[in-house]
């Protein structure tokens, strides 16, 4: 009997060098299965962003299992899904869409996917003041998941910042407990921030830079980053260089593309082989 075969994907932009097709691909191969993931780049593609829902009608009509969401649109895809899992409607942000008999149903995993990441490298981190850069999708699950893993006070910034306000409310209701802030600039940070964590897009190779100026980091604080592409973001390099813990994003990466391969085939992975995919160096 030949293999089964599943076509799944990845729609955001500026993500040619994402490695999820590499961890999806070889995990599949292992459990007899095979997977073609196709990164679908909007910038390449020439798609605007209200293209999407079409995008995604198209994907389902071709056959796709599904297809992993990333920068901009694990917000804007909401609307147009049949249904959402209860992260997904907490977090009011998807990542992982799979294609059904029911319809459209969106998932997030980048929650679960952070936890472990942060569990695994940042264990003993001071959470008594965190800030967390960007309050769009991936900045919603790192201020749960931060919550969840007792901070005491966080710091929001976003350049919109009406997505940081929302943000604020949203964990007012949810965590009351929780100190939250929204700052309007981040030229200086507050007295007592204890770790940073970077959930915006700048970093990745299509969006260099840094989102905090590099004389602002001490050895006082922890850096996380969410950007795995490059793995080395200038962020990361000016923290080490300044005597910072830091984190990589390659654990929530790969935590995040262990939960949707289970997803996209119903099949369980293995998380540790999909690490080692992700680590391994190109052909």
């Amino acid at each position: 009997m030949g293999e089964r075969t599943i076509l799944v994907g990845l729609v955001g932009r500026g993500i040619a060098a994402s490695r999820s097709p590499r961890m999806h691909e070889t995990e599949g191969r292992a459990h007899g299965l095979e997977v073609t993931y196709e990164l679908f780049d909007f910038d390449v593609m020439g798609f605007r962003n209200t293209d999407l829902q079409g995008f995604l009608k198209s994907a389902c009509a071709r056959g796709f299992a599904g297809v992993n969401v990333t920068h901009p649109f694990k917000m804007d895809v909401v609307p147009w899904l049949d249904e959402l899992s209860a992260a997904a409607q907490t977090l009011r942000a998807v990542n992982t869409v799979v294609f059904t008999n029911r319809g459209m149903i969106g998932y997030n995993t980048d929650l679960s996917g952070f936890l472990s990441g942060f569990r695994a490298g940042l264990r003993d981190a001071d959470l008594s003041s965190v800030l967390v850069l960007g309050a769009g999708g991936a900045g919603s699950a790192v201020a749960q998941g931060l919550a969840q893993l007792g901070a005491r006070r966080l710091l929001l910034y976003d350049r919109a910042g009406s997505s940081a306000d929302a943000l604020q409310g949203w964990l007012n209701q949810r965590f009351p407990e929780l100190s939250v802030r929204v700052l309007r600039n981040v030229d200086q940070l507050p007295a007592g921030c204890t770790g940073i964590v970077n959930a915006t897009p700048v970093g990745m190779r299509e969006y260099p830079g840094t989102p905090v100026y590099p004389r602002l980091l001490s050895r006082a604080l922890w850096v996380a980053e969410v950007v795995y592409f490059p793995l080395q973001t200038e962020l990361l390099r000016a923290a080490r260089s300044r005597g910072c813990r830091t984190l990589d994003g390659a654990g929530m990466a790969v935590g995040q593309a262990v939960d949707s391969f289970r997803l996209f085939t119903g099949l369980e992975p293995d998380g540790s082989r999909m690490r080692a995919a992700f680590t391994r160096q190109p052909d």
